[in-house]
């Protein structure tokens, strides 16, 4: 027995959820693992000040790219509720405040960086402090970046759950595909807060445990509904 039919305006938006998780995809990984692992040298903040001042186009870029993902970002969630309304409308706002949230905490992230320029930018008030300081504040806030954004994957993983598991609830993928999507939501969402609380952690723990997940889901969503969308009906 038929107990949804699908209509267009939730079609479309999942092309538009389908396109968000691709286009998404490139700039995050180049912001957030190419630039900062080129760029920032762990227990080294002379060296970090260094390579950001020589990289500096590079180190701007990133910024610049995390900015794009994060207008992606809101077009994915708004996408997201469109399409996932529906289903169940409580779940669907509470992932919705879940993933504002989430994109203010980025947006915070990226806003620290201009502090990183700012610092190292030579400017003639800056000349009061010693060469050295002026490196270790660099390397503060470049640290922040990290803390900040990190606040933003733990409200990430709260969203990512929820629309998942309503993806599951809704049967408009296979249900394989929104569980999969559950487990790495809830994985990464739990390792970012864990690393709050046990900060060794995210020395001892790699990204690929806790992002690798994540990127297949998204990368495999974005295919499928980019490529294969909706069905007309649910039964």
């Amino acid at each position: 027995m038929t107990i949804g039919i699908v209509d267009d305006t939730q079609r479309t938006a999942a092309r538009v959820v389908g396109v968000a998780y691709l286009a998404a995809l490139p700039p995050a990984v180049f912001a957030e693992f190419y630039v900062r692992g080129q760029l920032a040298v762990s227990g080294n903040a002379a060296q970090t000040a260094l390579n950001i001042i020589a990289h500096e186009r590079l180190f701007r870029l990133g910024i610049a790219s995390n900015l794009a993902v994060f207008a992606i970002n809101i077009a994915l969630i708004a996408a997201l509720y469109v399409v996932l309304n529906p289903i169940n409308r409580g779940l669907v706002l509470v992932a919705l405040g879940w993933g504002l949230i989430e994109t203010a905490s980025l947006v915070a992230a990226a806003q620290v960086d201009f502090n990183v320029l700012r610092i190292l930018g030579g400017a003639e008030y800056l000349k009061v402090f010693e060469l050295d300081r002026l490196q270790a504040l660099a390397r503060l806030w470049v640290t922040a970046h990290a803390d900040a954004y990190n606040v933003g994957l733990i409200f990430a993983g709260l969203r990512s759950t929820i629309f998942c598991y309503l993806w599951f609830k809704s049967g408009f993928i296979p249900r394989a595909l929104a569980g999969f999507g559950v487990a790495a939501s809830f994985l990464m969402g739990v390792c970012a807060y864990s690393f709050i609380i046990v900060p060794e952690l995210a020395t001892v723990v790699p990204v690929e445990i806790y992002g690798g997940p994540i990127f297949l889901f998204e990368l495999t969503m974005g295919v499928w509904l980019l490529f294969k969308g909706l069905p007309q009906s649910v039964r």
